[in-house]
């Protein structure tokens, strides 16, 4: 089974697009570098190190505040899951 964010990884993968970019020499080089230390291609490795920037970001600040009040283990009050109308009102707060 796979989850929605794999998903979105195939179908990125799927299409693929020749482009290029002028880079900086020595950051080429490096990235030839880290790519055959990983036994990968330039382009392979490339193309992940930027699916990682794009779908991995950090939280935001509200994210960051309310993964920090749970891992405090604040009380945050309770979700009613009986039915999706009590869900929605236990949520809302």
């Amino acid at each position: 089974m796979t989850n929605q964010k794999d998903n979105r990884f195939m179908e990125t993968t799927k299409d693929r697009k020749i482009t290029s970019f002028r880079l900086n020499t020595s950051l080429v080089e490096r990235l030839k570098q880290d790519a055959k230390r990983q036994n990968r291609s330039l382009n392979n490795y490339v193309e992940t190190l930027l699916m990682d920037a794009t779908y991995h970001r950090k939280p935001n600040a509200e994210t960051m505040a309310a993964i920090e009040e749970a891992r405090r283990g604040e009380y945050a009050g309770t979700v009613d899951t009986s039915n999706l109308e009590a869900f929605i009102k236990s949520i809302e707060g």
